[in-house]
């Protein structure tokens, strides 16, 4: 495993460019009990079988985290409301749980970092998941009141929005994988289903938005994953459709109105939806190998793996997390650009609990950024995945993605090395081959 970082002049990136750190509600504050997620939790879905619990306790202090973040140089951060607490009954809000969202907002903004809030990242109400969730045909009305209530109350310390995480992972997670509920497998058909109604819904939340707060800016975080064919002819056929199946969709219908083959089978969103977004947000991660393989249909014949040899943070319970690939930002810039719309960085990182490779993304991911930027690419942050290690999911606390380090039983925190590099690059707006070799010194001659 070759890694290595060629950092040859300083890099300044623009004026006014966001250094930020990505976080999601049900991971980080604890005490979720109203979920469909935490009903995955009980049962008994997590691989490692851990609880969420108290996560990082953010719903009691979260502030302390805003104080690191603070005290990294940080000037954004990205968070997610929780629906189930906003709303936990049908047509039911809580006052109370809005008054924490507002002191949290008020607290970044009084430590000078932006905020971001996400409506919805992954996580729902146990009332909403039994009503059919995403394949409810009412569900774009239901989330258009739900984001309504939340800017009505909100909008006044918060000018971005994102409507949707990863509208992607959630439809081919919960319905073809099984690894988020609802738990299903193979039903590509529904997974599809679920995208066309999350892109009405994102449709009607935009214009509420809008309507709500005129000078709004809307977009939703989009995970970009490469594939990379292990061969020609069919192997290269399935990872083109792969690509199609699970980056294409939210991106195709905005910058054409429409969906293209199979998206069109079940789309009802139309031409409405073309523009419909202030900036497009990516979540890049990892490059993935594929190779035709006819006993997986349920995989549209794609049999996805990551090599032994590839550079690669931690493994998960039962399968590595994925070949860890900086010039995956290119790969997704590229594409987003076609859309015409500025571009965030919102997802970067690698699980990596001993901080093994961290630095060395972390510095070829900036490196390419800057490269895209001078090459007239339009993006105005990047967000690392994420401030403290966080309860990752089906992962649980397996997995390890912050910059600090955190004990999930005495919530203490340690900054990782990554933490330190991190911030000599937000504090001082670039990167310099000092600071490039002080945290990864081997370069390429």
């Amino acid at each position: 495993m070759d890694l290595k970082s060629n950092i040859p002049k300083r890099l300044d990136f623009p004026g006014g460019f966001l250094w930020g750190v990505s976080t999601a509600a049900h991971q980080v504050e604890g005490g979720n009990d109203n979920s469909q997620w935490s009903d995955w939790e009980r049962a008994g879905h997590i691989r490692s079988g851990d609880y969420s619990g108290n996560a990082c306790d953010w719903w009691n202090n979260a502030e302390r985290d805003f104080d690191i973040a603070r005290d990294m140089g940080l000037n954004a951060l990205r968070f997610s409301v929780e629906w189930s607490r906003i709303e936990p009954e049908a047509g039911r809000w809580d006052p109370q749980a809005m008054h924490r969202y507002r002191e949290l907002l008020q607290g970044l903004h009084q430590r000078g970092i932006r905020p971001i809030v996400c409506l919805h990242h992954f996580s729902h109400p146990r009332w909403f998941e039994q009503q059919g969730a995403f394949l409810n045909p009412k569900a774009p009305a239901i989330f258009e009141r739900f984001t309504r209530h939340v800017v009505e109350s909100l909008g006044d310390l918060c000018q971005q929005w994102l409507t949707f995480n990863e509208p992607n992972v959630y439809s081919a997670f919960g319905y073809v994988m099984g690894e988020f509920p609802p738990g299903r497998t193979g039903e590509i058909g529904n997974a599809l289903r679920v995208n066309s109604t999350q892109a009405r819904a994102h449709l009607l939340a935009y214009h509420a938005i809008h309507e709500l707060q005129p000078a709004a800016q809307v977009g939703w975080a989009q995970h970009f994953v490469v594939f990379h064919p292990v061969g020609v002819g069919a192997h290269r056929w399935v990872a083109s459709l792969l690509n199609q199946v699970f980056n294409e969709g939210f991106l195709r219908l905005i910058e054409q109105g429409h969906a293209g083959f199979p998206f069109s089978l079940f789309d009802g969103a139309g031409h409405d939806l073309q523009g419909a977004c202030d900036f497009v947000g990516l979540n890049v991660y990892s490059r993935f190998h594929v190779a035709f393989d006819l006993r997986i249909p349920s995989q549209l014949f794609g049999h996805i793996f990551v090599p032994a040899h590839v550079p690669q943070g931690d493994s998960g319970v039962e399968k590595p997390y994925g070949e860890a690939y900086p010039l995956a930002v290119r790969v997704a810039v590229e594409r987003a650009s076609r859309l015409g719309k500025p571009i965030y960085i919102l997802e970067n990182g690698v699980p990596d609990a001993q901080d093994r490779i961290r630095p060395w993304l972390i510095l070829n991911v900036i490196k390419e950024l800057h490269r895209l930027i001078c090459e007239g690419h339009d993006i105005r942050g990047y967000f690392h995945w994420t401030l403290t290690d966080n309860f990752e999911w089906t992962e649980g606390w397996k997995l390890r993605f912050g910059l600090v380090a955190l004990d999930p039983v005495t919530q203490q925190r340690r900054l990782r090395n990554s933490a330190h590099l991190y911030r000599e690059i937000a504090s001082s707006n670039g990167l310099s081959p000092e600071v490039a070799g002080k945290y990864w010194p081997v370069v390429i001659p």
